[in-house]
C-alpha cells in the first residue's frame, strides 16, 4: 500500500514538474523576439510603440498582454503608377507611366511612422502610392517641354533631369508622410495621345520645313557667290587673253609691215604684183565670176611680162581714137586649182 502511494507520489511530482517546465518555456518563449533579416519588430506596451528592433537578431521582452510585437517588413519592393493622362509645359498632353522602387526605412522613428499611417500592409501602401506619384507625375511634367522627353538630337533630351525631377519630388513628400524612403524612380511607358501626336508631327514637320528653307537659302547664296566669282574670273581671263590677243596681232603687223617695207626696197614692181596677187586672191574664190578688162589693177598683173633685171620697163603706147577690145583670160591656176574667168 505504501509502495502504490509512493509510486503516486512519484508521478504527480513529475507531472507537476513537467507541467511547471510547459510553462516556464511558455513563459520564456513570450519573452523572447526574434529579429530576421530585412525585417523590423516594435514592441508595443498596451498598443503603444516603445521600441523598435532593427538589427538581426535575439531581443527580450515582458511577456503578453503588457508587451507584444508587431513586425514590419524592410525588404525593397517596386510599384507602378499605371498610364496618367498629364499636360507638358507647352500644354500637350501626354502619357506616362512610372515605376517606383521603395522601402519603408529602418530609421525607427520612421518605422513607427508607417505604423502610425496604418500601413501596415505592402499592397495597400503600394495603393496609397500610386495617388502620390500620380499628382508627382503632373507636377513634374509642367516643368518640361515635350521636345525635353521626346527629341532625336540626343543633346536636347532631358529624360534623365525628368526621372531625377520626380525621384526627388517625390522622396520628401512619401518619406515625411509614410516613412517610406524612395530608393529608384523611372519612367516605363511613354506615348502620345491623337491629339498631341498630331500636334506633334505638325510641329515636327515645321521645324524641318525650316531647315530646309535654310539650307535651301545657303545654297542657294553659296551657289550665287561661285557664280558671281567665276563670271569676274571670266571677264579677267577674258580681257587679259584680249590684250595679249591685241598684242600680238599689233606685234605681227609691225613685223609685216617691216618685211613689206624691205621687200618693196629691193624690188618694188615685184612687191606690186606680188600685192596685187594677194589682192587677187582675197576677192576671187572657187565659185567667182568675174568680167573685168585685163589691163585693170589689179588684174594687169595677169598679162603684163615681167620686165627683165636692169631694163627700163617698156613705155605705155598712146591712146588711140578707137581702144582696143579687151583681152579676156579665160582661166587662172591659183594656189593650185584652175579658176575660170569670163
Amino acid at each position: 500500500m505504501n509502495t502504490t502511494r509512493s509510486r503516486q507520489t512519484v508521478r504527480l511530482t513529475l507531472r507537476l514538474t513537467l507541467a511547471g517546465a510547459v510553462v516556464a518555456a511558455a513563459a520564456a518563449a513570450s519573452t523572447i523576439v526574434m529579429v530576421g533579416p530585412g525585417q523590423a519588430v516594435v514592441v508595443t506596451e498596451f498598443g503603444r510603440p516603445v521600441k523598435v528592433l532593427t538589427h538581426p537578431g535575439l531581443a527580450w521582452k515582458i511577456p503578453a498582454p503588457v508587451e507584444q510585437t508587431i513586425p514590419v517588413d524592410l525588404r525593397l519592393r517596386t510599384t507602378s503608377s499605371g498610364l496618367q493622362d498629364v499636360g507638358t509645359k507647352e500644354g500637350l498632353r501626354i502619357l506616362v507611366q512610372a515605376y517606383v522602387a521603395w522601402q519603408v526605412d529602418d530609421d525607427p522613428l520612421h518605422v513607427e511612422q508607417f505604423l502610425r499611417a496604418g500601413h501596415s500592409d505592402p499592397d495597400d501602401t503600394a495603393r496609397r502610392l500610386r495617388s502620390f506619384i500620380g499628382s508627382t507625375l503632373q507636377v513634374t511634367a509642367s516643368n518640361f517641354n515635350l521636345t525635353d522627353l521626346i527629341n532625336i538630337a540626343p543633346s536636347r533630351a532631358r529624360f534623365a533631369d525628368f526621372e531625377r525631377q520626380l525621384q526627388a519630388n517625390l522622396y520628401k513628400q512619401v518619406l515625411d508622410t509614410y516613412g517610406i524612403r524612395i530608393v529608384e524612380t523611372g519612367v516605363e511607358r511613354l506615348s502620345l495621345p491623337a491629339e498631341t501626336l498630331a500636334a506633334t508631327v505638325a510641329r515636327m514637320r515645321t521645324e524641318r520645313e525650316t531647315v530646309a528653307a535654310q539650307r535651301t537659302a545657303e545654297g542657294l547664296r553659296k551657289a550665287s557667290a561661285i557664280r558671281s566669282d567665276a563670271a569676274r574670273d571670266a571677264k579677267l581671263i577674258a580681257a587679259k587673253a584680249d590684250e595679249q590677243v591685241a598684242e600680238i596681232e599689233a606685234q605681227g603687223r609691225e613685223k609685216a609691215a617691216a618685211i613689206h617695207a624691205k621687200a618693196y626696197v629691193l624690188d618694188p614692181q615685184l612687191y606690186t604684183m606680188l600685192r596685187s596677187l594677194d589682192t587677187l586672191g582675197a576677192i576671187v574664190g572657187p565659185k567667182t565670176r568675174v568680167i573685168l578688162r585685163t589691163d585693170s589693177e589689179p588684174f594687169k598683173a595677169l598679162v603684163q611680162a615681167l620686165p627683165a633685171a636692169g631694163t627700163a620697163a617698156a613705155p605705155t603706147p598712146a591712146p588711140t581714137d578707137r581702144p582696143p577690145g579687151p583681152r579676156v583670160l579665160s582661166s587662172l591656176q591659183w594656189n593650185g586649182q584652175w579658176l575660170p574667168i569670163r
